[in-house]
């Protein structure tokens, strides 16, 4: 998709069809576009509106550059800066545009308002929860033009001319595959106590609230059993880091590099202290956006860095990562589509040997049950694109988040007039 749009901004600006473009994209991948600009149209100049706002504002109001990278969070800052009535660009570009698929946020509300001339979104999950997603990213790129009330079918005819779709088994039929390994993990006594003794005490709480119970509550239990099928909270054992140990040892032993998510960086830091021997780099959050680069060079060029530990936040989208042949999910994400998309990480153009994918979970858990659930949803995306069947939501609705301990839903409170 960057090479892509980036060769077509290219192509306009140089027919004369472009002399303004913005690009708006999540603030950890600026210095990848910027490098990526320099690749594919070196000619191309490109400026970050970056700096205190005095900066920034001089830099809006230059016109001698053809394009500008902005991240979407100064974009809400500068918002009296874009509602200047002489502001205009010939296009605007989102990248990870599933940004605004909020269609009430304040930077969807704010990204739809910038008046342009021509609309790209450039997304790898224009789906994360529902086709709801899809139907807010049209209203940046042609308002009104789908509705919710609109069935699949409608709506998979009405995107067919406005969506330029490039998957990998299309473009290179020989490309190596991906070979996922589900590794139904058995939990270390003392967490298997802990859980046990979690789960059991927490299922009693919940249902005692009776109509008091909300989706909140049940999401704080999900998250604290979660948790300990990483690591028990009293004695720190890890059925999952024994088994990473164990495959890191063949990996590095090869010469090979792997990466490891999770959804929590302090899960990755007691990843990494027992595994120093294989040089792990951490990339997430905490880490400073200038020293992210660096990071990954390191980890690409140093032979003794056999291992990169990536939140999914900050590691799950915009990184090129193809030299890896080998991708852990420590532990698992709500959402297929944002696995997906960092599996992806590593299975792009370019990678040369199969891409071993380890999704590990700690049986007869939550983490069993959430997986089974999200399976079944895992085909949304390429329903809606193969124009096939009906629609199945693609993230946990409430009755299935309950439904993971046999609960029921409240029904709402009626009060007396």
């Amino acid at each position: 998709k960057t090479m892509q749009a980036i060769t077509t901004i290219r192509m306009l600006l140089l027919a004369g069809q472009l002399r303004n473009v913005l690009l708006v994209c999540p603030k950890p991948l600026v210095t990848n576009w910027v490098r990526e600009f320099r690749q594919w149209a070196p000619e191309i100049p490109v400026t970050v509106i970056e700096g205190d706002a005095t900066k920034r504002n001089w830099i809006w109001q230059q016109h001698n550059t053809p394009v500008r990278i902005a991240n979407y969070e100064l974009l809400m800052r500068d918002k009296s800066i874009l509602d200047d009535p002489n502001t205009h660009f010939d296009l605007v570009v989102l990248d990870e545009a599933q940004r605004i698929k909020n269609r009430n946020s304040t930077t969807a509300q704010i990204v739809r308002a910038l008046p342009r001339g021509r609309s790209w979104a450039l997304t790898g999950t224009p789906i994360e929860n529902s086709v709801e997603d899809l139907i807010n990213i049209f209203e940046f790129l042609s308002p009104g033009y789908l509705r919710s009330e609109m069935n699949l079918k409608s709506i998979s005819l009405a995107t067919r001319d406005h969506i330029l779709r490039r998957t990998k088994d299309k473009v290179l039929t020989e490309m190596p595959p991906k070979m996922f390994r589900d590794e139904q993990l058995e939990l270390s006594p003392a967490q298997y106590d802990s859980y046990r003794t979690a789960e059991d005490e927490g299922v009693v709480q919940l249902s005692d609230m009776g109509e008091m119970l909300t989706i909140q509550h049940v999401f704080e239990l999900v998250l604290r059993l979660k948790q300990i099928c990483n690591f028990d909270p009293l004695s720190g054992s890890s059925c999952k880091l024994e088994r990473l140990e164990a495959d890191m040892e063949e990996i590095a032993a090869s010469g090979q590099k792997a990466i490891v998510f999770s959804q929590w960086v302090e899960t990755l830091e007691k990843i990494a202290e027992p595994l120093q021997r294989f040089g792990p780099m951490q990339y997430h959050g905490r880490i400073p956006s200038k020293k992210r680069d660096g990071v990954l060079a390191q980890f690409k060029e140093d032979p003794s860095k056999h291992l990169i530990l990536m939140s999914y936040g900050a590691g799950s989208v915009g990184l090129n990562l193809q030299f890896c042949h080998y991708v852990f999910l420590f532990d698992r994400w709500w959402n297929p589509a944002v696995e997906d998309q960092a599996i992806n990480r590593a299975h792009r153009i370019g990678v040369s040997a199969p891409v071993t994918v380890t999704r590990m979970m700690a049986a007869d858990t939550i983490e069993q049950r959430i997986h089974e659930v999200l399976e079944q949803k895992r085909e949304l995306f390429n329903q809606l694109f193969a124009d096939a069947g009906p629609p199945r939501s693609a993230g946990l609705s409430q009755e299935e988040i309950f439904g993971l301990f046999n609960l029921a839903i409240p029904k709402p409170v009626k009060h007396a007039a």
